[in-house]
């Protein structure tokens, strides 16, 4: 049985725009891929709303420092097969980096800490898969726009810039954007049915890093 840690933030978590809550266990990602792994490996979900790639953010009590907090998944989930990074939509705000470069920069530092960090003897370095987040839209809450204020034009520059990390880091990357539609009430989360499109996309991608059949 193969493990693979799903690291991110409210898209991984399942956040719904709409009712302010949470998708339903089936349709959240990292659950709609394992299921598509069908018994050869289980996935666990370590997503959480607001979360960044390394930068801190005091405005709520949770510490949401994707750089803190992965050092102890890691020993939490080891051994690992393989560890999914799906970071930087948070890093947009102008406030918290709001810099492409500025987050690949982050990712670096997040591979960076998979490939060296002390695992027990006999467990294995993951291998690492990027993902590199949609692209942002104005959506209808007027306040939620003034905290994303410009990430509609930034998150456009996100996938190049994920992709020069990864093949200078030689680990692999997925880019989601063409592949999912934003929700429109906020145009940063997704709904259901496009949470679900992430895990089915994701499926060949990890089954052949994997080595599934």
């Amino acid at each position: 049985m193969k493990n693979v840690l799903a690291f991110g933030d409210s898209l991984t978590w399942g956040a719904d725009a709409k009712s302010g809550g949470r998708h339903a266990f089936e349709d959240r990602w990292p659950n709609v891929l394992e299921a598509q792994l069908a018994g050869q490996a289980r996935v666990f979900a370590e997503g959480l709303n607001g979360r960044t790639t390394v930068f801190d953010d005091y405005s709520i009590a949770t510490e949401r420092n994707g750089a803190k907090a992965l050092p102890s998944l890691l020993a939490t989930h080891e051994p690992l097969d393989l560890v999914i990074i799906f970071l930087g939509t948070n890093d947009m705000r102008t406030h918290i980096c709001g810099n492409a470069a500025g987050s690949a920069m982050g990712i670096t530092r997040l591979i960076t800490i998979v490939k060296t960090f002390a695992y027990k003897p006999g467990h294995p370095i993951p291998d690492i898969l990027v993902l590199s987040p949609p692209l942002v839209e104005a959506g209808a809450d007027a306040l939620f726009n003034d905290v994303m204020a410009g990430a509609a034009e930034l998150s456009t520059a996100y996938a190049a810039k994920y992709r020069q990390i990864c093949e200078r880091e030689n680990v692999n990357f997925f880019d989601v954007a063409p592949i999912v539609q934003l929700d429109p009430t906020d145009g940063v989360h997704l709904d259901a049915a496009n949470t679900r499109k992430i895990g089915l996309a994701l499926a060949p991608v990890v089954k052949e890093l994997l080595s599934l059949n």
